[in-house]
C-alpha cells in the first residue's frame, strides 16, 4: 500500500518540501507519495489533520500559517514543540495524533554544515525577529549559547518570546538591539534586517533563514566582508530529515538532494 504523506500551509506552491522528499522516497525505493497540501482555513487543516488521524495519510510538515493549529490538534507534542509553541510535523502513532518540531533540528545542522568551527560557549547569539521561526531558533540556540538576544521591532513580542521559552533554553534570553559582540547572527524574518555588518565581529556567523534568493543581501554583505554565512536551504533540508524518518519509517538516503533543491531555485549548484 503506498505511504502517503505531505506538507500543509498557504500559500505552498513555492514550497521545496515534496522535491527533497521525493528525491528521498526515489532513491529509498519507495512506495510513497510526498504532496503539497494548500489549505486556506482553520477548518480545512482540521480536515487534512484528520486524515492523518483516520489513516488516510501517515502525517504531514506543516508550514506557515498552520502550525500553530497543527500543535493545538495533537493529542502528544514533544517538549520541543511545546517550547516553540508550534508544529512542522504531525503523525499518527496507534490511536494518538503526535506533533514535533523540527526546525531547530533544521538551523543546528545548517549551522553543522556551513559553519562547523562556531563554537556558542560563552557566546552571544542574536536572532532578529520574533515570530514561530525565531521562536524555534531561540529554543535550539538556548541550548548551546551562552546568551541569545532577541531584536525585534515590538518589544513586547520580543518579551513574550522570552517568557514562553526561557524554562526551556539553559542560556540567558535577552532583549536588545546590539550586535557588535555576537559570535552568531540569525535572521528569521521575512523581510532583509537592518544590520550594519561593518559593526559585526570578526568572527560572526551569519545566517538567514529564508531561501529565496538563496544569497540575500543580509548574507551577500556578510559573504563581502568575509564571515562566514549559513542559508535557508541548508535549514530546510536539515528540518526535513528527522521529518523523513518519522514518516517513512527509515533514515533519508546519502543523496545530494540539495544540488536538485538549487536547480529548482535558478542557483547553480
Amino acid at each position: 500500500m503506498t505511504i502517503r504523506a505531505g506538507v500543509a500551509g498557504w500559500p505552498i506552491a513555492h514550497s521545496l518540501s515534496p522535491l527533497i522528499h521525493g528525491e528521498w522516497i526515489r532513491a529509498a525505493g519507495l512506495d510513497a507519495a510526498y504532496t503539497r497540501f494548500a489549505p486556506e482555513t482553520g477548518d480545512a487543516v482540521r480536515d487534512l489533520v484528520g486524515q492523518v488521524r483516520n489513516g488516510e495519510l501517515r502525517g504531514l510538515n506543516v508550514t506557515a500559517p498552520w502550525k500553530e493549529v497543527a500543535l493545538e490538534l495533537a493529542d502528544d507534542a514533544s517538549p520541543t514543540a511545546r517550547a516553540c509553541g508550534s508544529a512542522n510535523l504531525v503523525w499518527r502513532d496507534g490511536a494518538r495524533l503526535r506533533a514535533d518540531s523540527t526546525d531547530g533540528h533544521g538551523l543546528m545542522a545548517a549551522l553543522g554544515e556551513q559553519a562547523p568551527r562556531l563554537d556558542g560557549t560563552g557566546r552571544v547569539a542574536v536572532v532578529m525577529g520574533a515570530g514561530g521561526a525565531a521562536r524555534a531558533a531561540v529554543h535550539a540556540l538556548g541550548q548551546v549559547f551562552d546568551q541569545v538576544r532577541i531584536i525585534n521591532r515590538t518589544s513586547a513580542r520580543a518579551e513574550a518570546l522570552i517568557a514562553a521559552v526561557q524554562p526551556h533554553a539553559s542560556a540567558r534570553l535577552v532583549c536588545g538591539d546590539a550586535v557588535s559582540d555576537a559570535a552568531l547572527v540569525v535572521n528569521a524574518l521575512s523581510v532583509p534586517p537592518a544590520v550594519d555588518v561593518a559593526g559585526l565581529a570578526p568572527d560572526a556567523v551569519l545566517m538567514d533563514m529564508t531561501y529565496r534568493p538563496l544569497m540575500t543581501d543580509f548574507l551577500r554583505a556578510g559573504a563581502d566582508r568575509g564571515h562566514t554565512v549559513v542559508d535557508g536551504l541548508a535549514m530546510l533540508i536539515g528540518q526535513a530529515r528527522p521529518s523523513f524518518k518519522t514518516l517513512f519509517g527509515l533514515e533519508p538516503p546519502d543523496i545530494d538532494v540539495r544540488a536538485g533543491a538549487l536547480r529548482l531555485l535558478g542557483e547553480a549548484p
